[in-house]
C-alpha cells in the first residue's frame, strides 16, 4: 500500500467519523429537547440517503485533491505527506481531546456529547480555518509566487500554441476546400449550364425532372452535399446573368429533395434576380 492510498483511507475514515459525530450531536440535542428516540430515528432514516450523497461528492473532490501531484514549490508544507496525515487525523485528535476533557464524567450522554463536540471543534478549526490560512501564507512566499507566475506563463503559452495549431489546421482545411471548389468549378460547368437551360426553358415535365434528378445524383456521387451546393449555386448564378429582371423559381431544390442528404428548406422558393 503506497502513501497516497493510505492517506486517502485515513481521510475517508476521519470524514465518516466526523459525520457520525455530527449525527450524534444532533441526536443528543434533540433528545435533550424532549423528543423521543423513535422520532429521532425516523427523521434520520429519511435523511441518510442525502447525507451519503453529500459525503460521496465531498470525498470525490477530496480524493482528487489528495491523489494528484501538488506543486511542492508553491506548497512546501501542505503538499508533504506529514501534513496530509495530520490533516486527515484532525477529527481523531479532536476525539482524543474530547475524551481527555470528559475524564470524570459518569453520564454516558454527556461523555458522548463531549467527544462529539471535541471532534467538531477540532475539525472546524483545522479544516476551515488553519488549512486555508496555511495555504494562503504559502502562496505569499517569494518562491511560491515566482513559481506560480512561471507556471501560469507556461500554461498560457501552451494554450496559445494549441490555439495556433487549431488555426493552422483550420486554414489548411479551408485551403483544401477552396482548391476542391476551384477544381470542381470546371468539371461542373456543363451540368450547371444544362440546369440553367432547363430552368430558363420553363417547360417542366417528367422528363425534365428526371434529367435534373440524374444530375443531382451524379453530383452527390462525385462530391457529396458540398458538390451539390456548388452545382446549385453555379446554375442559379448563370440564370441570374442570363435572365435580367426576371423571377426564377428554384425548382432544382425541390427536385433534388431526398437525394443524398439534400433537403429542400422551402417549397419552390422564389429568387428575384436583379
Amino acid at each position: 500500500m503506497n502513501v497516497r492510498r493510505a492517506l486517502r483511507i485515513i481521510h475517508l475514515v476521519s470524514t465518516v467519523w466526523f459525520i457520525a459525530c455530527i449525527g450524534c450531536t444532533l441526536a443528543l440535542a434533540l433528545r435533550q429537547a424532549g423528543i423521543r428516540w423513535w422520532v429521532i430515528f425516523s427523521l434520520s432514516g429519511h435523511s441518510v440517503v442525502i447525507i451519503l450523497l453529500l459525503i460521496s461528492i465531498y470525498l470525490f473532490a477530496i480524493f482528487k485533491g489528495v491523489s494528484r501531484k501538488q506543486e511542492v514549490i508553491e506548497h512546501p508544507l501542505t503538499s508533504t505527506n506529514y501534513y496530509m496525515l495530520l490533516y486527515g487525523a484532525i477529527p481523531f485528535l479532536g476525539t482524543m481531546a474530547g475524551c481527555i476533557a470528559m475524564i470524570g464524567v459518569n453520564k454516558i450522554s454527556q461523555f458522548l456529547l463531549g467527544i462529539a463536540m471535541g471532534t467538531l471543534g477540532a475539525t472546524f478549526l483545522g479544516w476551515i480555518i488553519v488549512d486555508p490560512l496555511t495555504g494562503l501564507v504559502e502562496m505569499l512566499l517569494p518562491a511560491s509566487r515566482k513559481h506560480r507566475i512561471e507556471r501560469l506563463s507556461k500554461a498560457k503559452e501552451l494554450r496559445e500554441k494549441r490555439q495556433k495549431h487549431r488555426e493552422q489546421l483550420l486554414a489548411k482545411v479551408l485551403e483544401k476546400e477552396d482548391i476542391d471548389w476551384q477544381r470542381r468549378q470546371k468539371a461542373l460547368m456543363p451540368q450547371a449550364e444544362m440546369l440553367a437551360e432547363l430552368l430558363a426553358a420553363n417547360n417542366f415535365d417528367f422528363q425534365t425532372e428526371c434529367k435534373v434528378a440524374d444530375i443531382g445524383v451524379k453530383a452527390w456521387q462525385s462530391g457529396g452535399l458540398s458538390c451539390m451546393r456548388q452545382l446549385h449555386k453555379m446554375a442559379m448564378t448563370i440564370c441570374k446573368n442570363e435572365s435580367q429582371n426576371k423571377i426564377i423559381v428554384d425548382y432544382i431544390s425541390t427536385w433534388w429533395d431526398g437525394i443524398g442528404s439534400w433537403r429542400n428548406k422551402a417549397f419552390c422558393e422564389k429568387i428575384i434576380l436583379s
